[in-house]
């Protein structure tokens, strides 16, 4: 037997499989953390990928926007990467006090003080001007154009009137864009409402009751259309520069790219294909996923992560096994609420009417497991709800592996194992 120990919240699950079965792993590469974000960040820099370097971009006398991830990003350590930038920007003639920091809410709500304060550091805060793009604001935007598929570009006036803007954040997949990062500070970021629920519509087939855009999902840039819309508004705004975070496997920073605000982050999506891309030689029966323990299995939400990643090794007729803790499964309460409209087509329905990313999500979960059959270990109190999301609650690993394998209906399956498979993303063999 082949034993596997696979991260659920703060605890592990220890399981075994017989060896002589055909067993594939599927693992991001291991890239320790970088120690000195500061030297990162300046190395970057100093090395801009598609532009000269920051300081021959701006000039005295320009006003910058800083746009930066809000609180829903933290983990991208704002607090330690900005001040090396602002640093940078005095060097080259722009002091702190023709500096704003844009925080790219996009539909979320504003940040209080404190959170501002949380999220990026009392330095900051102490040092800029901190101004929120809030997507509900009827005056907070100015129209730039209208793209050639129809979207209204409306951004920020914070960002519209600066002389120059900065695009920061972080590349990692994405379910709808392909990638996060790069022009998605300025869509969803700082766009309006209106600007949002239009783009991000196109992850919907064009004809109504029709789902999904096939086009629209993770590592997908060619050909879609979210993106490619995202990409034509950004171009209406030519930011000046780009400094973008590649987070670590094992939690962290594995790096920065800096300069153009396409060709850098496009590097930046190469590089983060690298570490969380990972050829497969085949799909399998069964697919066990974990998505990376707590805090990537904290709620249901953060947990189809891996759910949707495990789907892209599983044969059609197959089954994923995921163990997901979820002690918060319910959070938050506009993501759970989808889960009490039944209709897969009503779901679909009510998102062409009012787009949402937690309802699209909910709407990609129900039909995922509508079509491979979803087995979740959980916690005995969150039976109920995985049922109402259309898939089999069980309470350990073993009632799992049985209700699999009378799915399958035999048991010389073919097996592949996802320890981290929130951040993992399986690609076909070439």
């Amino acid at each position: 037997m082949a034993e596997y120990t696979l991260p659920f919240g703060s605890g592990t699950v220890t399981f075994a499989l017989p060896a002589a079965r055909s067993i594939q792993v599927v693992d991001g590469k291991p890239v320790p953390p970088v120690k000195d974000i500061a030297a990162a960040v300046r190395q970057a820099l100093a090395r801009p990928i598609g532009t000269p370097p920051l300081g021959q971009v701006v000039v005295p006398g320009d006003r910058v926007a800083v746009v930066a991830s809000d609180l829903t990003r933290s983990g991208l350590r704002h607090d330690l990467f900005l001040p090396v930038l602002l640093d940078e920007l005095n060097a080259a003639g722009i002091p702190d006090r023709d500096i704003t920091l844009v925080v790219a809410l996009g539909a979320h709500r504003c940040h209080t003080s404190d959170e501002n304060l949380t999220v990026y550091g009392p330095e900051i805060v102490s040092r800029v001007r901190i101004a929120q793009s809030f997507a509900g604001d009827p005056d907070g935007f100015i129209l730039l154009g209208t793209t050639s598929r129809g979207v209204a570009a409306r951004l920020s006036r914070h960002v519209a009137a600066a002389d120059k803007v900065i695009l920061t954040g972080g590349i990692v997949y994405h379910s709808m864009a392909g990638f996060a990062g790069g022009r998605k500070s300025l869509v969803p970021g700082v766009a309006a409402y209106e600007t949002i629920q239009a783009n991000h519509r196109f992850c919907l087939s064009d004809t109504p009751g029709g789902g999904l855009n096939p086009l629209c999902g993770s590592g997908l840039l060619a050909g879609n259309p979210l993106h490619e819309d995202q990409l034509e508004i950004a171009a209406m705004l030519a930011p000046a520069f780009l400094l973008n975070v590649i987070p670590a496997p094992a939690g962290g920073i594995a790096g920065f790219v800096a300069g153009h605000w396409r060709e850098a982050w496009e590097e930046g999506c190469r590089r983060v294909a690298a570490i969380y891309g990972v050829p497969v030689r085949e799909k399998t029966d069964l697919v066990i996923a974990s998505a990376g323990g707590y805090p990537k299995d904290i709620n249901f939400y953060q947990a189809t992560k891996a759910t949707e990643n495990a789907l892209a090794a599983c044969k059609q007729g197959g089954v994923v096994i995921a163990l997901l803790e979820c002690r918060q499964i319910a959070e938050p309460p506009d993501f759970s609420g989808w889960f009490d409209i039944t209709s897969l087509a009503e779901r679909e329905s009510g998102l062409r009417e009012r787009f949402t990313v937690p309802g699209f999500v909910a709407l990609k979960t129900g039909l995922d497991a509508r079509r491979i059959p979803h087995i979740i270990v959980t916690l005995p109190e969150n039976r109920a709800f995985i049922a109402k999301a259309g898939m089999t609650p069980a309470d350990c690993f073993g009632a799992a592996l049985a209700l699999a394998e009378a799915r399958l209906g035999r048991t010389d399956y073919t097996v592949t194992v996802m320890p981290h498979a929130a951040e993992t993303l399986p690609l076909p063999a070439g």
